[in-house]
């Protein structure tokens, strides 16, 4: 199972999602840190990816191989990020076979509507329980 994480900026959503990520899973899935900047996959990659990429090109090649896509709603919005996520980068993101468990950040001009507002402390725990259903629907134990 691949679970790529992207994020940019700061890369501090990503960092968190990635150490939630390897202490529930440990080495039961392959993590791919996808940074739209350096800084942002060296904090992912030092939170315990396996592997990291940082740029257009290193998302438009990974998101493909991807069983699920975290990050935040942002990565699927063309020019979010102050402009880190490109128009092909979100395209791509969008167009992956793979699930996209997407956190609400209200930062990138987008609102949920509906959306409570939890931290995103609390987003990244559910995205951890998506992730552990997934890899039981993935594996036939679908015990929900």
């Amino acid at each position: 199972m691949i679970v790529a994480v992207i994020d940019g900026q700061g890369g501090g959503i990503g960092k968190a999602i990635v150490e939630k990520l390897r202490a529930a899973f440990n080495s039961e899935i392959e993590i791919i840190a996808l940074g739209t900047n350096a800084m942002a996959t060296s904090l992912m990659l030092r939170a315990g990816a396996d592997a990291g990429a940082s740029g257009e090109n290193a998302i438009l090649v990974n998101v493909p191989k991807a069983n699920i896509i975290i990050g935040s709603i942002g990565i699927v919005v063309a020019n979010s990020m102050l402009g880190e996520l490109t128009p092909v980068m979100a395209k791509a993101i969008g167009e992956s076979p793979g699930k996209k468990l997407l956190i609400p950040f209200n930062r990138c001009n987008i609102q949920v509507v509906g959306v409570s507002g939890n931290a995103i402390p609390n987003y990244v725990d559910l995205v951890i329980q998506e992730v552990r259903s997934h890899i039981n629907k993935f594996r036939g134990e679908d015990n929900e």
